[in-house]
Parts: structure tokens; C-alpha cells; sequence
């Protein structure tokens, strides 16, 4: 028989997941800020929950898809919340991404209280979460994380379990650098294709199949040849991600100066009004600072002074 499972966070990532935990039989309730999310799924045969508490109240397991680490904490540790609720011996499985630290001092909470916790992070964006195939990188017990592997086989296709608590979220930081400066790396590559004159879509079927093929070409390439920046993973986000890489760093003594750049064009993008956008956005961050745009539209791109200025 498959445990049962609460799922709270129903955003752009937790959505698609707790759909996929309904396709593969798991009996699962939903609860979630806005009501839309929520009816969605219960129409699809998940149950609702008013708070975090009532969710985990029957629950093997539960999942929390949360934005960062102050909804995290409140959602597990506050009034009416998942430590409140759930019974003695559940599972927690954190999928958002926050700071190492609030997840190692909330799986000490956790455990005190008589129930665990995995703290596993995600990454493959929101195309990865509605396929099924997310990298899950997963810090916490051995026993724990073997109890949840099942689960974690149906949200996603590569799945490690990389240490003790907390570690899961330093994996994700470290993930979060090289999707970040990769495109960053592919913006510029784009910016200069097309400023000499060659075709952008052309640049990058050309080095696709070489050294420099990468996953962030596969599958943002329709978001920076149209500059589409309907978000799959948002711009402020992706600041908040580098934000916990920045701060971990510091704390342990780690330069990550070119991490830091692209933190401070986030931060730009931001300035502009433009946090709700795709993180491929970082695209017109280059084009200002070039006064062209790849898309072929005015020279003068919208916000350049201001990136040129960050």
C-alpha cells in the first residue's frame, strides 16, 4: 500500500509534482495559499486542507514546495503548522530551496518532536517537475531517505542522496551557481553571434553538438531566441538561490566572484520591475550593455542605461 502524502506549495513547481504523486496512485492532500492550485488537483482526486497542520494530520509523508526559508520555517515549525499536525513517525521532505541552515536547525526540530526530515531540493525547472524528471539531490538519514525513494522515483530521474542534513540545500547552491553562470555564458555567446552578424539560432545549433553543448541551450533556446520570459523559474528566485550560494560561501571562506556578478545582473533585472520574469531574462541584461538585441527589434533595449549602470 503507498503512503499517504500531504503536499503543501502548489506553485509553477509544486503543481506539476503533486499531479505526477496523483497519476502514480499515491492518495495525497493538497494544501496550498491560493485556491486555484488547489481545486485543480482536487478535481483530479487529491483531498484539501485548510492549514498545514490539517494536511499532515494523516500523512505518512509530507511535502513542503516553498519560496524560501521564513515560509519554510513557518509552514513546518509555526502555529498550525506541519510540526503540529503530523503524526508521531512521519516523514518530512522539504523540496524547496533555502539556506543549509534553517534546514539542519528544522531537522533537529523534527526530530526532537518525534518525526524526520530530508531536506531535497530540486532542480530541471518547471519542465522537469511536469515530465517527471527532476534532479533530486536529497541530505538527510540513510534510513530516511530509502523510506522516501519511491517517491522521490516518480517526481524525478536523477536522484542522490549527498550527506547528512543540510547538504541537500549546499548540492542545490552549488547547482544553482553553474545554471546561473551558464546562462550568463550563453547570453553573452548569443549577443556576440548576432552583433557580427550571424544568425543566433545558427550559433547555437552549431556548438550544441561540442564542449560547450549544455542543457540551459536545450531548453531555454525558444525563451532567448523569442524573448519569451514567461517564467519557468523566476528571476527573483534565482537572486534568492545565489543569495543562500553567497552567503554559504562566506561562511566558509569560498571566493565566488563571478557568482557574485551575476547575482548583482539579477539584482538588476530586479531594479527594472522584472523579478517575476524567466531567469533566461539575464539575456537582456547583455543586450543592454551591447545596445543590440538578438531579437532584431531597436538597438536601444529597454533597460540598458540601468544595466549598464549595475
Amino acid at each position: 500500500m503507498k503512503q499517504r502524502v500531504a503536499f503543501i506549495g502548489l506553485g509553477i513547481m509544486g503543481r506539476p509534482m503533486a499531479r505526477n504523486l496523483l497519476r502514480a496512485g499515491y492518495p495525497l492532500t493538497v494544501h496550498n495559499r491560493s485556491r486555484q492550485a488547489v481545486d485543480e488537483l482536487v478535481s483530479a482526486g487529491a483531498a484539501a486542507a485548510s492549514s498545514p497542520a490539517e494536511a499532515s494530520a494523516a500523512a505518512d509523508v509530507i511535502i513542503t514546495m516553498l519560496p524560501d526559508s521564513p515560509q519554510v520555517a513557518e509552514v513546518v515549525g509555526g502555529e498550525d503548522g506541519v510540526l503540529s499536525g503530523a503524526p508521531r513517525g512521519a516523514l518530512l521532505i522539504d523540496m524547496s530551496t533555502i539556506s543549509p541552515v534553517t534546514s539542519r536547525e528544522l531537522s533537529e526540530r523534527a526530530a526532537a518532536s518525534g518525526r524526520s526530515m530530508l531536506d531535497a531540493p530540486v532542480s530541471g525547472g518547471d519542465v522537469g517537475a511536469r515530465d517527471g524528471t527532476l534532479s533530486i539531490m536529497v541530505g538527510g538519514a540513510k534510513e530516511d531517505f530509502d523510506r522516501a525513494l519511491p517517491i522521490f522515483e516518480v517526481l524525478g530521474q536523477t536522484i542522490v542522496h549527498v550527506g547528512a542534513a543540510g547538504a541537500g540545500q549546499v548540492v542545490k547552491a552549488c547547482n544553482q551557481i553553474v545554471v546561473a553562470l551558464t546562462i550568463e555564458a550563453v547570453s553573452e555567446a548569443l549577443v556576440l553571434a548576432s552583433k557580427a552578424g550571424v544568425d543566433p539560432a545558427l550559433m547555437l545549433e552549431a556548438i550544441s553538438g561540442g564542449l560547450a553543448g549544455n542543457r540551459v541551450m536545450e531548453v531555454r533556446r525558444r525563451n532567448f531566441l523569442e524573448h519569451d520570459f514567461t517564467p519557468g523559474f523566476k528571476v527573483d528566485l534565482h537572486h534568492k538561490d545565489l543569495g543562500i550560494a553567497l552567503a554559504s560561501a562566506r561562511e566558509f571562506g569560498v571566493s565566488l566572484p563571478v557568482t557574485a556578478l551575476v547575482d548583482e545582473f539579477l539584482q538588476a533585472l530586479r531594479a527594472q520591475g522584472r523579478g517575476g520574469d524567466d531567469h533566461s531574462a539575464l539575456l537582456t541584461v547583455l543586450e543592454g550593455l551591447a545596445s543590440h538585441s538578438i531579437s532584431g527589434a531597436a538597438a536601444g533595449v529597454p533597460g540598458a542605461a540601468a544595466a549598464a549602470g549595475s
